[in-house]
């Protein structure tokens, strides 16, 4: 009976051992994961990219509004005169 309960501890201890092991290189793992910043100049490059785009609409969005506003208008209108030339 005694062997057995000692057989039953050293059991326990072992895998107590091997469990507290696992934990510490999992831990481990994590922190080399966390720690990595490999993809932090793709993130940048997307960043940048996104602003551009967006910068760019609202370039193209202000260039329309003033040419149809001011220039177009004006445009059609000496068009207009040109062809209704009495001259």
């Amino acid at each position: 009976m005694k062997n057995f309960i000692k057989q039953a501890e050293n059991k326990a201890i072992r895998a107590s051992m091997m469990l507290r092991n696992k934990a510490s290189e999992v831990g481990e793992r994590v922190k080399g994961i966390l720690a990595n910043n490999e993809g932090q100049g793709t993130l940048d490059v997307a960043v940048t990219v996104l602003i551009s785009i967006v910068l760019g609409a609202l370039i193209l969005g202000g260039l329309y509004l003033i040419i149809s506003g001011t220039v177009l208008p004006t445009i059609t209108q000496k068009i207009k005169d040109m062809f209704n030339y009495q001259g």
